[in-house]
Parts: C-alpha cells; sequence; structure tokens
C-alpha cells in the first residue's frame, strides 16, 4: 500500500476541512516516515526478496511502527501534536490522529502477516500484495473515491478542482514511477527515499492548499 494511504488523508479533509491538507498528507505517512528513520537507525528490518509477488517487501522486524499499540501511540500522538502544536481544535485534531491510524487498518489489507498485534504477539496480514492487480485496483480505487469526495466538497463550495487533479496526477505518477523502479538492497537508501517522496508530497499539498494559492 501507497498511494491508496493518501485516500484518508484526502476523504479527511472532504470530511474536516479546518486541517490543512499537508497535516493529513503528513498523517497518512507518519507511520512510514518512523519506521523509514528507524530503517535507517537499524532498529527496524527490512529485506528485498525478489521471489515475492507483489511487493518485494520482507517486513520481518517493525515493532516500533507498525504492530497495533505501536500504531495506536503514533495515532494519539499525531492527533496531540495536532492540537497543542499546530493549535488546532479538538475535532480536526482527532480527524488527524484517525488518519495516522488508517494507515495501520490499509497495511492489514495488503501486508502479508507482519503487522504484531501486540509487542512480540502474532502477525496479521491479509496478504493482497500477493495479487498485485487486485491490489493496485484496491489503491487507486480507494484513492478515486477519496479524491471524488474532496472534489464534491469543494465544487459545492464553489472552490477551483484544480487542487484535487493535481494532487491525484502526481500520486498517481509515483505509483507508477515507484512500480517501475528496480528494487535494491539498501536499505539506508530505501529509508531516506521514503521519507524524501513524503516530505515533497507534503510540501505539494501545502503548495496547493495554502490560503491565496489554486483555490
Amino acid at each position: 500500500m501507497f498511494v491508496g494511504h493518501y485516500a484518508a488523508a484526502v476523504a479527511a479533509k472532504a470530511a474536516e476541512p479546518r486541517a490543512p491538507l499537508w497535516t493529513y498528507v503528513i498523517a497518512a505517512q507518519l507511520v512510514d516516515i518512523g519506521w523509514g528513520g528507524l530503517v535507517m537507525a537499524g532498529v527496524e528490518k527490512v529485506r528485498i526478496d525478489p521471489t515475492l509477488p507483489g511487493s518485494a517487501l520482507d517486513l520481518y522486524h517493525m515493532p516500533w511502527t507498525h504492530s497495533l499499540p505501536a500504531a495506536l501511540a503514533w495515532s494519539l500522538a499525531g492527533a496531540l501534536l495536532a492540537r497543542h502544536a499546530l493549535r488546532l481544535s479538538w475535532r480536526p485534531a482527532v480527524f488527524v490522529g484517525l488518519v495516522v491510524f488508517s494507515h495501520w487498518l490499509l497495511d492489514l489489507l495488503v501486508h502479508r502477516p507482519d503487522l504484531e498485534l501486540w509487542f512480540g504477539g502474532p502477525k496479521a496480514g491479509f496478504g493482497l500484495w500477493n495479487y498485485p492487480v487486485p491490489e493496485q485496483a484496491v489503491e487507486i480505487g480507494l484513492l478515486g473515491l477519496g479524491a471524488a469526495a474532496w472534489a464534491w466538497v469543494r465544487g459545492r463550495a464553489g472552490r477551483s478542482l484544480w487542487p484535487v487533479l493535481v494532487f491525484l496526477a502526481a500520486l498517481v505518477a509515483v505509483q507508477i514511477v515507484a512500480m517501475l523502479m528496480p528494487g535494491g538492497g539498501d536499505m539506508v537508501g530505501l529509508g531516506a527515499t521514503a521519507i524524501a517522496v513524503y516530505l515533497v508530497l507534503a510540501a505539494l499539498a501545502w503548495a496547493l492548499d495554502r490560503p491565496g494559492g489554486t483555490a
């Protein structure tokens, strides 16, 4: 799951527009931003297995980001940061926290069993990654539904749809590039690249959503 995570971000923007889009975009991938940093530090582990269907990532050790307790902790932290650091009211802050937690739920759908239900406990994952074509259809379908909700809300308010179209096009382009890029064995580089992509998309979201911008 990659661009499918952003379905939660744009759907949340439609449901609670008082939070800036970039906060939802960061929230959608906050767990993976933490994962990238911990992979670079050697705390969490991943390897590339080209024999795996779909995603070649073997995510065999990531308790501090992708276990259920960790996901709940990241979600709570996201909501509290939105409330106190960004000074959002409680409703949009809660939406930010929910978007953070949506990451774990969406990963549960596509990951092979690598998500710990508690620290050191059994691992879950429905394994949609093993069926690449349906998995890609689910990702793009979820993103399309979220973008449609965001576009509908903007349209009702008489606002331009260009931000929706630009952000959607950027996500689809990044997904295609990710699918075509060959997998490598540099895990530090993998973590750094993931974080860089997430931050670039957050910057794009900020540019599209800022007051006086393309709205």
